[in-house]
């Protein structure tokens, strides 16, 4: 017997960018995981579309047989937006009638304080977690405003950084900060349609972020989660199902999840 969950998302189409590992890789396997046979398509992006068919092939063999479950890999770099504009004509039509987008993609580069951040960390980060967001909302919007009343689901993975900047993370939490702005007054402007718009902040969660943020070095990365249990990829990926398998009348707004030993953006307890 299906559950309510996988019965709301029966037969949608969804589209994860940044889907090739972390939380984007691990949402997808979520939404596989609840609605395997109700006719799900998952349209999943990234820039390395290697990891994006191995993943196509871990969904079809954890499925199983007689699964209806759709995959489309598809390499899109939401930072250029010549591909973002392009990005829906260039899909198979049966993959065009988008129901869900999970603004997923996004990065951290440097812990540089303000007088020395580099140049090249900032445009890659307003390009990738603002611009790219944003533009990524305009090329689906439009397909969900042209249903009748209006009908979609955009979910935006944020941060605690968007509430609660910290030293050396000053470009970066102001990426957040402008996603969730963003957010709220997507929400607002839409209010009189069907579209429901939801933003999920995560804590600290262990995944490749780390290692970007410290330019491949994964000994500083490790550390950063030395003494402690973070969030994991899996945890964050089923509020993204939770969120989305809600009745079409209920708007889970605003999420923010924490491991247990942290308390604020900076503050941590970590076992010495």
């Amino acid at each position: 017997m299906s559950s309510a969950v996988a019965k709301r998302l029966e037969g949608k189409t969804i589209v994860i960018t940044g889907a090739s590992s972390g939380i984007g890789r691990s949402t997808a396997l979520e939404f596989a995981r609840t609605a395997p046979r109700n006719g799900l398509k998952l349209v999943l992006t990234a820039r390395r579309i290697d990891a994006l068919r191995q993943l196509a092939e871990d969904i079809a063999s954890e499925a199983g047989p007689g699964n209806n479950v759709r995959v489309l890999p598809f390499r899109l770099d939401v930072s250029n937006p010549d591909e973002v504009r392009g990005f829906v004509a260039a899909l198979p039509e049966e993959f065009r009638d988008i129901d869900i987008l999970v603004n997923n993609a996004g990065l951290v580069k440097g812990v540089a304080r303000a007088p020395e951040i580099a140049e090249v960390d900032i445009n890659i980060m307003f390009a990738t977690n603002v611009t790219g967001l944003i533009n990524m909302t305009q090329a689906v919007l439009p397909i969900f405003l042209a249903r009748d009343g209006g009908r979609g689901d955009i979910i935006n993975i944020g941060s605690i950084a968007g509430r609660e900047p910290y030293p050396g993370g000053g470009i970066y939490c102001a990426t957040k900060a402008a996603v969730r702005s963003f957010t709220d007054s997507l929400r607002k402007e839409l209010i009189a349609t069907r579209v429901r718009i939801a933003e999920i902040d995560p804590g600290q969660v262990e995944t490749e972020f780390s290692i970007v943020r410290f330019y491949g070095d994964k000994a500083k990365a490790d550390a950063v989660y030395a003494g402690c249990e973070p969030l994991t990829p899996e945890d964050i990926a089923e509020i993204v199902v939770f969120v989305a398998g809600r009745r079409e009348n209920v708007v889970v707004a605003d999420t923010l999840v924490f491991p247990n030993h942290q308390a604020g953006a900076g503050i941590l307890h970590k076992k010495t």
